[in-house]
């Protein structure tokens, strides 16, 4: 039959392609791995500053049941501070989940049974977090009337008060950030590399070589496109996904320069990254497998749906070296708190140095030949 001719050429086709028959097997597994680490539902590590503003027995021993959440469940970490002031700006910069505030005389409140009470201020924009924090909180607390209660006396329930530092946020507007980091990805998809490859496809490349055109012309000018359509893409998408949710920009000028300069950056250093890694392809198809196993390992550990705190410490890890997890972070601070340079400088530093080496990475690479 004519048909098999077509059936056989089809598989002839594929078996002479073993970068789509390894990725058809490996990519599903991967899938499995990452997506699997990264929604594991039980929350860990979050961190929590602790200021110890009285001294006493009963202050002491808030602490030792806050060691116990970290050594039993390890749902928080902990971490003692002196400055009130300065724990709940690391809060709001992101550096911790939650500040818990001892206040003076709270044993001798205790003691007293008039009311004791503890301040927790919560960063509730990852509303994941700052409910993962409350509930470890409370749960600790229940067990302070255990100790240091004498023959006489009852010892008086221990209240804290949950702080929430920002205006309430809910669960799908805390998504927005990671949506725009998805669009950038994704416009570096359709950009940068993607037009290279389709143009040795069609043979439009072979035009370049008859033109003074260097690899450093070629790459950087393909990058700059990118970057200018994957932009105004990133902006079209966020104000969607503003409108959407309800939520507005927080912040002033300030913030509105640093977001332009984050979207930018990150533009620009995955259209670099990405022109690394596809510079010598000449086929659509490795295009499109390519580009579905990088979007699954950057996005998911990248904190936009899920802590990275409560990660496996190996996806931790990756997520220390992940683009994707620094613009998350920037965006977050800047379009949900309003927060200026020194929440976002970590993430801008590290950006920058990316996008730095990638773009000599990908003209180094870059084959200026058929």
């Amino acid at each position: 039959m004519r048909a098999l001719a077509i059936t056989e050429r089809d598989l002839r086709r594929f078996s002479r392609n073993p970068i789509v028959i390894i990725a058809s097997i490996l990519m599903p597994l991967v899938y499995l791995i990452i997506m699997g680490n990264s929604f594991q539902g039980e929350l860990k590590h979050l961190p929590v500053a602790v200021i110890d503003q009285d001294g006493g027995p009963y202050a002491r021993r808030v602490i030792e049941l806050l060691q116990a959440m970290r050594d039993g469940p390890q749902t928080i970490t902990i971490e003692k501070m002196t400055d009130q002031k300065a724990a709940i700006d690391a809060v709001k910069n992101g550096f911790y989940k939650g500040a818990l505030i001892i206040p003076p005389r709270f044993s001798e409140d205790v003691v007293k049974d008039v009311n004791p009470q503890i301040g927790l201020f919560l960063d509730n924009t990852d509303s994941i977090s700052a409910a993962g924090v409350s509930n470890s909180v409370s749960r600790a607390m229940n067990y302070l009337k255990s100790e240091y209660v004498s023959v006489r006396s009852t010892l008086a329930k221990t209240q804290f008060r949950a702080v929430e530092l920002y205006k309430k946020i809910d669960y799908d507007a805390s998504l927005v950030p990671g949506i725009i980091v998805m669009a950038i990805f994704m416009g570096t998809t359709f950009t940068g590399a993607f037009s290279i490859v389709m143009d040795k496809f069609l043979g439009i490349h072979e035009s370049y070589l008859s033109t003074p055109l260097t690899r450093m012309d070629i790459v950087i000018g393909t990058i700059i496109s990118g970057v200018f359509i994957t932009t105004i893409m990133s902006f079209l998408v966020m104000m969607g996904g503003m409108f959407i949710t309800g939520i507005k920009l927080a912040g002033g000028l300030t913030s509105f320069i640093l977001l332009v300069f984050t979207i930018v950056l990150t533009a620009l250093g995955l259209l670099s990254m990405i022109f690394m890694v596809l510079g010598r392809a000449d086929h659509p198809r490795i295009v499109g497998v390519t580009i579905g196993f990088l979007n699954v390992i950057f996005y998911f550990p990248s904190g936009a749906v899920y802590p990275i705190e409560s990660l496996p410490g190996w996806l931790r890890a990756f997520a220390a070296v992940n683009p994707e997890a620094y613009a998350v972070h920037a965006l977050k601070s800047l379009i949900l708190k309003g927060t200026g340079f020194a929440a976002v400088r970590g993430d801008l530093l590290f950006l920058a140095c990316f996008t730095a080496l990638m773009l000599f990475l990908a003209t180094l690479t870059f084959k200026r030949t058929m």
